[in-house]
């Protein structure tokens, strides 16, 4: 028996953002004024004079008064890690901090308000701060400490937790490393493949199956009260994939989730491709026509570090700054024979294809990858955050997506960067010539290592000045801005189309899926991080409200 439709939902009374389709910096928004869905599906957008409008009132739909309020689509994030970020829901964050004693101070504080937990977690931590030796926080307690960089590139380890990690007794893993003293003992920091291969399977290990879903679920329940009905995830490993079958079978996933699959550096090119072997398996296990709203669409390679530690990868060496102790330039994760054979044998089969390049040498190296592949398979380059001009304009030529995380380009967190760079500095963050230069835009948070709210990403998109201090005026690289529009469908229909989701997410559509939310906000740049997100709809439900 066919089962009957609802009468469905009607907004009205507010306005409805209407897709622009490639926006540009200066393109202006368009609204209707009444939307309406009905089962999962998004029916009409257009005038609350319209005739499908009289109809499906008629027809008894529940009719939701806006009172002047906007509707967008469901935002997706393109660039996330969902499980670091459940696990860092619970951490003591250490971003406000600014020296030593402010540190020892959040983490003594949170040791004591957690007694009975394991170990003790902490995020946010950054290299101006103070060193990460084990030493510092050694007498604060006798647990395991754990301190995540605010970027995720490095773990500083109490000797509790070293111990705990036998770290003596480990090799730096291929792109990694564990910083020692003159006699090879561990100081205290794991470093860039350390921690990806190292402190996050160790700290997964030790949780059990109920806390990784009980960490997934507080993700997306935060992710659903930020205005996001999806997001793309950029380190899928095998701990976590596991887990997320099994939410999926109890229909625990309120959220769409695209995978790439994290590739572990290795001088053995046999292992690199065996590691795509078992993505390709994955991705055939479970592929986007059986499961379109949770699937792996590909592998992630990192290429290189970042900035702050001298680990991107420059042409020109760094400066003597705050952590550049000798002249150099970084070097890859991956030599150039391995990551072209990865990214070839990838391509061929069908997978997305994503590379980390933060410095100028390593995103030059990827565009070389990626320039050989097909086209059509809408690879992708993370970050970006020190591309030459050139190569700017060769993500447009050979359809390169550029993924981005304008709140990385907070000046307020660039502060060692000019003692870094000097002059190079006028290269970051070069947004306006990805864009101008025809690379479809994908924005994301890279959350855990950022903030995740949508309107503070737009809003360093597009006035490039700081919304983690907003009394820090300096804007960085003003010329390099995006538009509102510009940034906002990039956040939601940009980041969709990259993963092949376009056909019906990322833009309020007919035929497509009835993901949307409410905001409480003007348009403009200097009302931005005053939006507020009211309420979120993810295939017709509504999963958040304020």
């Amino acid at each position: 028996m066919e089962q009957s439709k609802s009468a469905g939902h009607l907004f009205v009374g507010g306005k409805v953002f209407l897709h622009a389709k490639q926006p540009g910096f200066e393109t202006e928004p368009q609204f209707g004024d009444a939307v309406y869905i009905r089962d999962g599906t998004i029916e009409h957008v257009g005038s609350k004079d319209d005739n499908e409008i009289s109809k499906c009132r008629a027809a008894g739909a529940t009719v939701h008064d806006l009172n002047g309020r906007t509707v967008l689509p469901g935002f997706v994030d393109g660039h996330i890690h969902l499980l670091r970020l459940g696990q860092s829901l619970k951490k003591v964050g250490l971003d406000h901090c600014e020296n030593l004693d402010d540190v020892r101070k959040a983490i003594k504080e949170h040791a004591l308000a957690y007694p009975d937990e394991p170990r003790v977690l902490c995020k946010g931590w950054m290299r101006y701060m103070c060193k990460p030796l084990a030493s510092l926080v050694d007498d604060l307690d006798p647990r395991p400490i754990y301190v995540d960089s605010k970027d995720l590139h490095t773990t500083w380890c109490s000797t509790a937790a070293l111990k705990e990690l036998d770290a003596e007794n480990l090799k730096d893993p291929e792109g990694g490393k564990i910083e020692r003293d003159a006699n090879g003992k561990p100081t205290g920091p794991f470093e860039e493949a350390a921690v990806f291969s190292i402190i996050w399977p160790f700290l997964a290990s030790v949780s059990s199956e109920k806390d990784r879903e009980e960490m997934i679920q507080s993700a997306i329940q935060a992710y659903n009260a930020s205005g996001y009905t999806g997001a793309i995830d950029m380190a899928m490993d095998e701990q976590a994939w596991t887990t997320l079958l099994k939410m999926k079978e109890k229909q625990l996933l309120p959220f769409r989730l695209a995978a790439y699959w994290l590739m572990t550096p290795s001088t053995s090119e046999a292992d690199c491709l065996a590691q795509v072997d078992r993505a390709i398996e994955v991705h055939k296990q479970l592929g986007a026509d059986e499961s379109p709203d949770l699937h792996v669409v590909g592998i992630k390679l990192i290429c290189d570090g970042i900035i702050d530690a001298c680990t991107a990868y420059l042409s020109e060496p760094y400066l003597k700054g705050a952590e550049a102790k000798k002249a150099s330039t970084g070097e890859p994760f991956w030599s150039g024979d391995t990551l072209n054979a990865v990214v070839r044998k990838a391509d061929a089969a069908g997978l997305q294809v994503a590379l980390h390049a933060i410095g100028d040498a390593a995103i030059t190296m990827a565009v070389d990858a990626l320039s050989t592949c097909f086209p059509k398979n809408r690879h992708r380059i993370e970050h970006l955050e020190l591309a030459s001009s050139r190569d700017a304009k060769r993500l447009g030529e050979l359809g390169i997506t550029a993924s981005v995380q304008p709140v990385h380009a907070d000046p307020w967190i660039l502060r060692a960067w000019p003692s870094l760079l000097g002059h190079r500095c006028g290269r970051a963050f070069p947004y306006r010539e990805f864009s101008d230069g025809g690379a479809p835009l994908a924005l994301g948070s890279d959350s855990p290592t950022s903030p995740w709210d949508i309107m503070a990403n737009v809003y360093v998109a597009t006035t490039r000045k700081s919304y983690r201090n907003t009394q820090h005026d300096e804007a960085v690289n003003y010329n390099f801005r995006l538009g509102i529009c510009e940034s906002v469908v990039a956040a939601s229909y940009g980041s969709a189309r990259s993963v092949f989701w376009d056909g019906r997410l990322g833009s309020l559509e007919p035929g497509k899926a009835a993901d949307l939310t409410v905001w409480d906000m003007e348009w403009g740049v200097d009302s931005l991080l005053g939006a507020a997100i009211k309420e979120t709809w993810f295939n017709g439900e509504r999963v958040w409200s304020a």
